[in-house]
């Protein structure tokens, strides 16, 4: 069998051109001043043992791969053996060539295959060896088939890169816990993945943020995607497959253009095991407990030797945090105790209802800072003396948001009634308006005041909090402030309206930044609706919809060990694309119909 049938075609003006290079130029650590840099990547000249080889030693196995120039490995952990030993692969620079070898032995009867993809450089310029993957087999054969795939963020829909991708033959629920898989790859910089010389058989599979690198899933530290059937195979491997093809990671429209047989949506399952993990005291009356688990379930809290109603408490959405605060003006000991009853693992794995007292101390850099305003009141701040609160008056969500106000501690008095809103219009005339306050149902120190009449472009409103209308658990009261609004009059904003339709459950329905990674406006939809996204700017976009299938206003994790997939997230495309370009002076109208979406 001729090596050229085996190692990737590599042009022959390539070929030519480091032939013709003088030896005593080749190689150099340092190129000569003036010369053109090299931006050609290394080439590999010679394998042993030769692709497609069978009956390879199942013991003390060395591959070596010999490039044209000196090379370096930029990253080892990218020198993937699969089906993966307990150990992984050993490689070692020797001149021009890198050798891999096992430190445990291969298993008999196996087809295996070493990728290179992103693990070797040239030693001058550090170009990137576009990869290389040999397959062999401890055999007398070479296994045939093929999978290619690809891994997602979730919420996000964006591919991962380095994502371990792992095929089982075992088809129970504990495998990817306890074993290593039959078969694995690393998705590349788009997400992509392809597992190729595999068995013609049924498997499971799942991917894996494996962060220990021990092929095999942690659920307490790693992210995981599971495929809801079994999969098998159906194509066969051959050299002119375009998917098993090695690209350049920045040529969009070919990485672009390959086919995928799986989608694998990656997600981080809520633990386990139930417990108080972390512990703060962040005041004088103030703490926070963190839980390992969401939803946590507390059947009794109270401070020792205080009343309970003296404890105030807030748990965050997802029910992982909560937040205390002490309403009582006598001084604080440095140690509250506190002590609660919730729902705890216990040995056996069961949630039982636990007793446990907590201990919050008073931390060094707490008291230090606590003992310095104490020394003097020159230490002392106005925010140290005033009922602090934070607002937001945002003109461009307004009509869905209001104004919003943030307390830094829980109001004991308020005075809501007392508020002053005023209305001026394009005439410089002036009336009184009337708003309505809503507590948040997840945070009890925010606030939303909404005017009760629609907003009018052309108009300022004015949102005035009087001085001494509030009073928050350390007593102190609120500074006066005006908060005003008026509509943007920029021409050149631009709007997006999406008119919903068939809309038969709850949906989630974001607008976000082009990276997806902030949300701009939210809506909740449970019926046929017109969304308005006004005020926008010229930039990209994406719109993302969520199924919201228990009703609970949260985008749901899943669970492995039930088969449930993360609650179902989809991003409404323009042309078949997800980014949507918003230009200058735009008002873009689309419809809708989640039922078609979603289906």
């Amino acid at each position: 069998m001729k090596l050229s049938s085996l190692i990737p075609l590599i042009p022959a003006a390539l070929i030519l051109g480091s032939l013709m290079v003088p030896s005593g130029c080749a190689n150099t650590t340092t190129p000569p001043s003036g010369g053109p840099k090299d931006t050609i990547p290394p080439i590999i000249t010679k394998i042993s043992p030769l692709p497609g080889t069978v009956n390879v030693p199942t013991k003390k196995t060395k591959i070596l791969f010999t490039f044209n120039e000196y090379v370096k490995i930029k990253d080892a952990n990218s020198i993937y053996l699969s089906p993966p030993l307990e150990k992984r692969p050993k490689s070692e620079i020797k001149g021009k060539s890198l050798e891999v070898t096992f430190e445990s032995p291969l298993d008999s009867n196996t087809t295996y295959t070493l990728d290179l993809t992103g693990a070797i450089v040239d030693n001058n310029e550090g170009n990137p060896f576009p990869g290389y993957t040999l397959v062999f087999s401890t055999g007398p054969q070479i296994d045939s088939m093929c999978m290619t795939g690809l891994v997602q963020d979730c919420n996000t829909l964006m591919p991962l890169k380095g994502i371990t991708v792992m095929l089982y033959k075992d088809q129970a629920d504990s495998a990817v816990f306890l074993k290593r898989p039959v078969a694995a790859a690393k998705t590349d910089d788009w997400g992509f993945f392809s597992i190729r010389n595999i068995k013609d058989t049924v498997y499971r599979v799942y991917a894996v943020k494996d962060e220990n690198n021990n092929n095999m899933y942690d659920p307490e530290s790693e992210r995981v995607a599971f495929l809801d059937s079994l999969f098998r195979p159906s194509t066969m491997y051959n050299d002119s497959l375009y998917e098993l093809q090695k690209f350049d990671m920045k040529d969009t429209a070919l990485c672009l253009a390959r086919k995928a047989d799986v989608e694998l949506h990656l997600f981080r399952e809520k633990p386990s095991k139930q417990m108080i993990v972390k512990k703060e005291r962040v005041g004088l009356r103030t703490a926070y407990l963190t839980f390992m688990a969401p939803q946590t379930v507390v059947h009794d809290m109270r401070i020792k030797g205080l009343p309970r109603e003296k404890l105030i408490s807030q748990f965050n959405p997802q029910r992982d945090s909560l937040e205390l605060w002490v309403n009582d003006q006598r001084k604080m000991p440095d140690t509250l105790k506190l002590v609660i009853n919730y729902d705890k693992t216990d040995s056996t794995g069961t949630l039982l209802p636990t007793e446990e007292t907590v201990k919050l101390a008073i931390g060094k850099e707490l008291r230090a800072e606590l003992q310095k305003k104490q020394a003097s009141t020159k230490n002392r701040k106005h925010e140290d003396t005033i009922a602090v609160y934070t607002t937001n008056a945002d003109p461009t969500t307004i009509e869905q948001y209001g104004y919003q106000v943030e307390f830094k501690y829980p109001l004991i008095e308020s005075a809501w009634d007392s508020l002053k809103f005023k209305i001026r219009n394009p005439r410089q005339q002036e009336s009184v308006g009337k708003v309505k306050v809503i507590q948040d149902s997840t945070n009890l120190r925010r606030f939303s005041i909404m005017p009760s009449e629609a907003l009018q472009p052309g108009f300022e409103y004015f949102l005035k909090i009087p001085h001494r209308l509030f009073r928050d658990i350390n007593g102190y009261y609120n500074d006066s402030t005006v908060l005003k609004v008026s509509f943007p009059n920029d021409e050149k904003l631009s709007s997006i309206t999406l008119e919903l339709k068939n809309v038969k459950n709850k949906y989630i329905v974001d607008l976000l930044t082009e990276k997806r990674d902030k949300v701009v406006r939210s809506f909740i939809v449970e019926k046929n609706a017109n969304l308005v996204f006004p005020y926008l700017k010229a930039g990209t976009y994406a719109i993302r919809i969520t199924e919201d299938l228990n009703r609970n206003n949260l985008v749901d994790t899943g669970v492995l060990l039930e088969h449930k997939q993360p609650e179902k997230v989809l991003y409404f495309k323009v042309e078949d694309q997800v980014p949507i370009k918003v230009l200058e002076k735009a008002e873009m109208i689309w419809q809708i119909d989640i039922k078609e979406m979603f289906k």
